[in-house]
């Protein structure tokens, strides 16, 4: 199983990203998928998810109203669109695979793709 990162970037106070996870060898429908972030000093946070049957979304109180995600099953690829960025998104942003059967204990991160928000 591999989730791989992309779009990392520096981008000024108030520009945008995009970040790509690309999802490989799991049945990519049958898992919830999540963007998780690190800030230098700070612990692992969870910063949006989708349902991987509802589709419903949840975002983290610091970046609701700017960051949206969504997937697709086809391309097996979740987003995370990055609006209004702040500096205090400075962070490494891993993608997140949970089975829908939580259960069965598959979870499953990729390596993490930095964002850095400076003047």
């Amino acid at each position: 199983v591999q989730l791989v990162e992309s779009g990392e970037g520096l981008e000024q106070p108030g520009g945008s990203l995009r970040l790509f996870c690309v999802a490989a060898g799991l049945a990519f429908p049958d898992f919830h998928m999540s963007w998780y972030r690190q800030a230098p000093g700070k612990e692992r946070e969870l910063v949006a998810t989708i349902d991987g049957i509802s589709y419903k979304t949840d975002y983290a109180d610091s970046v609701k109203g700017r960051f949206t995600i969504w997937k697709d099953d086809v391309e097996t690829t979740v987003y995370l669109q990055m609006n209004s960025l702040k500096p205090q998104d400075t962070a490494v942003y891993y993608c997140h695979a949970r089975h829908t059967r939580a259960i069965w204990g598959l979870i499953y991160w990729g390596q993490g793709t930095k964002v850095t928000v400076s003047p």
